[in-house]
């Protein structure tokens, strides 16, 4: 297919790379152009100076930007991604961003003749670069069996989850579940440490059992060492965390975990751990 992919960061820049090492004729576009024309020597295909430029005549246009108003403006307004489209053509978004923005541009892609998916991903950013990631997807089911085989270049799960916004609501639920997940983990382990067991020996036997999971198998052995300049930066997190927050209020669920977990990370923000992997919570027992 002529596919478009806007915005290449940490996770749009291999996904993108995946699409054209398939067989797409990839088009890209980014805001700081010099990335785009990186990615271009790398894998080919070409670059445009705006999301409506890199969107014409592309079959699916896909973007993985920083939030609902990076998203906003690659797809509205004079030089938008919609400006460009084609009647027919979709516009897979990948940014973790509100079931409110997905909503939004679904109505306003439909009223242009252009199916809409919103698609968040999880898997970080080696998801990203080993092809990967789970695809978390709401849109229409006419809409998703087009895009679905060519996510599938980089999405070892891709699944439909309802309609528009469903999405991204799937993927609120995946941060919140993280969220505890790691706090859990870090006080686990801190209290191993104080307890004066061999933190190693500890993750290497109750991992065998109930309390096993991705994160204890991929950042115990980290936390344990202090070691947190990689993965998925905790500024992201709270961007994401904020919007889980936000929608709870909306649907009046209790988030009381989760908000004082976002609390946690705006200590670790102010540590100057912005950047700092989301397990860097142990941070804060540890270093008490």
């Amino acid at each position: 297919m002529k596919v478009a992919f806007l915005g290449l960061g940490v996770m749009g820049y291999p996904m993108a790379g995946h699409l054209a090492k398939n067989g797409h004729t990839v088009v890209v576009y980014n805001r700081t152009a010099s990335r785009a024309e990186d990615w271009v020597k790398e894998y080919g295909g070409s670059l445009r100076p705006t999301p409506a430029d890199a969107a014409t005549d592309a079959d699916i246009v896909f973007a993985c930007v920083g939030n609902d108003d990076d998203l906003r403006a690659v797809v509205t307004g004079a030089h938008g991604a919609f400006a460009g489209m084609k009647r027919g053509a979709i516009f897979a978004d990948h940014t973790t961003a509100s079931a409110e923005v997905a909503r939004e541009l679904y109505q306003l892609a439909k009223e242009r003749g252009i199916g809409f998916l919103d698609a968040p991903v999880s898997g970080g950013q080696a998801g990203a670069q080993n092809g990967k990631l789970t695809i978390m997807v709401g849109g229409d089911d006419a809409v998703f069996a087009t895009a679905q085989p060519v996510m599938v270049h980089y999405g070892r799960a891709v699944t439909l989850m309802g309609p528009a916004g469903s999405g991204q609501l799937t993927k609120m639920v995946n941060q919140i579940a993280i969220a505890g997940l790691l706090q859990g983990l870090s006080e686990a382990l801190n209290f191993a440490a104080r307890a004066g067991l061999d933190g190693k020996k500890v993750v290497e036997t109750i991992s065998k059992g109930a309390a096993q999971s991705w994160q204890m198998d991929n950042r115990a052995l980290t936390m344990l060492d202090g070691k947190f300049d990689f993965g998925f930066a905790v500024d992201w997190m709270r961007k994401d965390l904020g919007i889980c927050l936000s929608e709870a209020r909306r649907n009046k669920s209790a988030l009381p975990a989760t908000a004082l977990i976002d609390q946690f990370y705006q200590r670790i923000q102010e540590r100057g751990g912005g950047r700092w992997d989301t397990s860097s919570l142990i941070n804060l027992l540890m270093e008490a």
